[in-house]
């Protein structure tokens, strides 16, 4: 028998010694912290877990690495079963490949993978097919070496297409660094701009705009400038309301120059002419609570998609010299069954992205004949369609991104004038995969108040529904983020185990447009929580699966989902897979200095606030853990997570190991090179999916 030794730490100086059958996991101390407010006080024994330090403090340091042994320690002798996982992934995986090209400019633009290297090399070429003078822009292999994480932020050329202004973040905090490459002699810029969160190029190439994000808060409010022949970089706009963040871009026919001030449920847009970059800024319409628009400039007019009297947004134009409010006319007027997500204009057409009884739909307008407008037809029940990225404004087609839960990854190309469609590229699968051995379909739940809540599903065929079948339950619901039932390579490793995989689209996204997303936010966050165990409910009485076959994952606000739902009814799930989850809630949003928090209030609530505590003290997680039964956990972390600190991760785990009252395992894992997204590389990403589905089988008994 192996034995492993780790050493615990917060001053207890002792060791643990533990065995595959023997495990125990480490200790953390206890100091009490009170929180006195609004007449509670509130206990936190794991408040000295928290350190917002570059250099970590070597305790904590020492403590998360213990639980990293203590976990790995748990999964040794599964640790084939994750080698086989990660194999079956990569085996579908076309290693050396190039994505599908896309045309700005003179020079059409691709990514491009080989087999053994981590991440895509950026490349240029004259001709579609990658043939003619194809040319290596950024190779982000060599740029990579030396760092545990290495990620591209921006990649944006200028007009003529000889300079390329890019973003690179190498820690996984997503502070990223801005620099411009000069494509015609391949000289790197030697200035280089933090902390840059979007760009933009003037007309005529001598400017870049771009938006700055403060490096306490992480909140983007400063917009500059940049002139590259000086070097000087100019404060444009400056946000001071803690409720926004500020982004800059310009419309496709390149003639207007846009800064979005936007909050969780306010925006406001300034416009600029692009060919007068030193110009005035100008306001379409004063921010006011409850507006969101966003807007964009086609054939010397403004069209600005509201949700003004129009719960799911409708579509208006405004002329050029004068875009307030009263001269708005509908374009596409408001439609109550149908939200439109966005509207995109092209020479002579536009189209719409629009999302009915939680289905994606692409709509193309003929604004040169006004023919009747088209839906693009999509062959499934149960799909997801995005729009592929389309930069040129003079063109006679469109990409689009098309999948199922059981139909691969597929680019489209969709022809304006014959409305022909054409598949450009689908997802290889070089192991080999049979669609026709696999099912996918959509039913809805009954929440506890009555409303029907979709759940999109897949299996293999040969599932048994009596109730014995193992499930891998996920879902999100927050920020009007809806989950699409996509396709996924790694996801067929579980269904060929016998699992069925199910999304439940509670409510808090957008699935069922915008009254979805407030039924399920502020102080309606409840239905949230109430949703997904009613769904859990559902699946197990109508003999889906069964208590102990059910595992539950979600992560970042889909982590305070689960932790939210393992305190509520802990009895319906035998795992639960919470990754860099949003648990220490009140804590949080009570610190002002922490990224996401003072733009968060309008989403969550402002717990300074009396009666947003007390309804905000009803979920928070770690402030619900109890003493009761809980099912096993694996919680997982990242050591430079902006979005999530780790320590919510950490206090959570330990305050319910203090807790509960059963046997269950509760594992820690951090990632101790990585952010929110998890590792940069895609092989050592695929190694992290592996780990997780090979947990998720071994709950339910599959060892192979």
């Amino acid at each position: 028998m192996r034995i492993f030794r780790i050493l615990t730490v917060v001053g207890l100086a002792m060791s643990l010694t533990f065995a595959q059958n023997n495990l125990k996991p480490p200790v953390a101390k206890k100091e009490p912290k009170v929180l006195k407010i609004h007449g509670y006080e509130l206990i936190d024994n794991y408040a000295w877990l928290r350190d917002r330090n570059e250099k970590k403090n070597p305790e904590i340091i020492e403590y998360l690495e213990a639980e990293n042994a203590y976990t790995e320690a748990y999964m040794k002798p599964y640790e084939g079963l994750v080698e086989t996982i990660y194999k079956e992934i990569l085996g579908r995986i076309k290693q050396t490949d190039i994505s599908v090209p896309y045309k700005l400019g003179k020079y059409w633009y691709f990514t491009k993978t080989e087999e053994g290297k981590q991440y895509p090399i950026y490349m240029r070429s004259l001709d579609q097919k990658g043939k003619k003078n194809p040319e290596v822009l950024l190779d982000q292999n060599e740029m990579a070496k030396g760092y545990k994480y290495f990620a591209i932020g921006e990649f944006e050329v200028s007009d003529d297409g000889n300079l390329l202004a890019f973003s690179t973040d190498t820690t996984g905090y997503r502070q990223y660094t801005l620099q411009i490459k000069n494509l015609k002699t391949g000289e790197i810029l030697p200035n280089k701009i933090e902390r840059v969160t979007s760009v933009v190029w003037s007309n005529d190439g001598k400017y870049l705009f771009y938006s700055q994000e403060d490096p306490v808060s992480k909140r983007s409010d400063k917009v500059f400038r940049h002139e590259l022949a000086t070097n000087k970089n100019e404060l444009i706009y400056e946000e001071k309301d803690v409720l926004f963040n500020v982004a800059v871009g310009r419309s496709r026919d390149k003639k207007m120059l846009f800064i979005a001030s936007y909050a969780k449920t306010m925006r406001e847009y300034r416009y600029l002419p692009a060919d007068n970059p030193l110009g005035e800024w100008k306001i379409i319409t004063p921010r006011r609570e409850g507006h969101e628009y966003s807007a964009d400039f086609y054939n010397g007019e403004f069209y600005i998609l509201t949700n003004k009297q129009a719960e799911n947004f409708k579509v208006v134009r405004a002329p050029a010299n004068d875009p307030r409010e009263e001269n708005w006319t509908d374009f596409i007027p408001h439609n109550p069954a149908i939200k439109i997500e966005r509207v995109e204009f092209f020479r002579d057409y536009a189209v719409v992205y629009e999302r009915e009884n939680g289905l994606e739909y692409l709509k193309v307008l003929d604004l040169k004949t006004k023919r009747a407008p088209r839906r693009i037809p999509t062959p499934e029940e149960v799909y997801t369609m995005q729009p592929a990225y389309n930069p040129e404004f003079d063109t006679e087609v469109i990409r689009y991104n098309y999948s199922s839960m059981i139909t691969p990854l597929s680019t489209y190309e969709y022809n304006f004038r014959t409305g022909r469609t054409k598949l450009l590229k689908q997802q290889e699968i070089p192991s080999g995969y049979d669609k026709s051995q696999y099912e996918t379909k959509r039913v809805w739940a009954t929440a506890r108040d009555g409303t029907k809540v979709p759940i999109s599903m897949v299996w293999k065929k040969g599932v048994k529904f009596d109730g014995s079948a193992p499930m891998l339950l996920y879902a999100y619901g927050s920020y009007g983020i809806s989950m699409t039932p996509n396709f996924s390579v790694a996801r067929l490793s579980l269904l060929d185990r016998g699992m069925i995989y199910a999304i439940a689209h509670i409510r808090g996204g957008s699935e069922l447009g915008e009254r979805w997303r407030q039924e399920g936010r502020m102080f309606k966050k409840l239905n949230t929580f109430y949703d997904f165990i009613d769904c859990a409910k559902w699946l197990i009485e109508n003999k889906y699966t069964s208590s102990d076959r059910l595992v539950i994952q979600g992560g970042s606000a889909g982590g305070m989902l689960m932790g939210g739902v393992v305190n509520m009814a802990p009895e319906l799930f035998k795992a639960a897979i919470i990754q860099v989850p949003f648990v220490d809630v009140i804590n949080t949003m009570l610190d002002e200095t922490l990224p996401l928090t003072t733009e968060e209030w309008i989403e969550w609530g402002n717990p300074h606030e009396k009666e947003a505590f007390e309804y905000m003290i009803k979920y928070s997680p770690y402030d619900n853990i109890k003493q009761q039964n809980y099912p096993n956990m694996l919680v997982e972390i990242a050591l430079y997570d902006s979005q999530v600190p780790y320590w919510e991760g950490a206090k959570f785990v330990a305050k319910v190991r203090e807790m509960k009252t059963n046997d269950s395992i509760v594992l820690l894992k951090t990632n101790m090179g990585a952010g929110h997204g998890g590792s940069s590389g895609r092989y050592d990403r695929l190694k992290e999916i592996a780990f997780d589905y090979a947990y998720a089988l071994v709950q339910v008994g599959i060892f192979k």
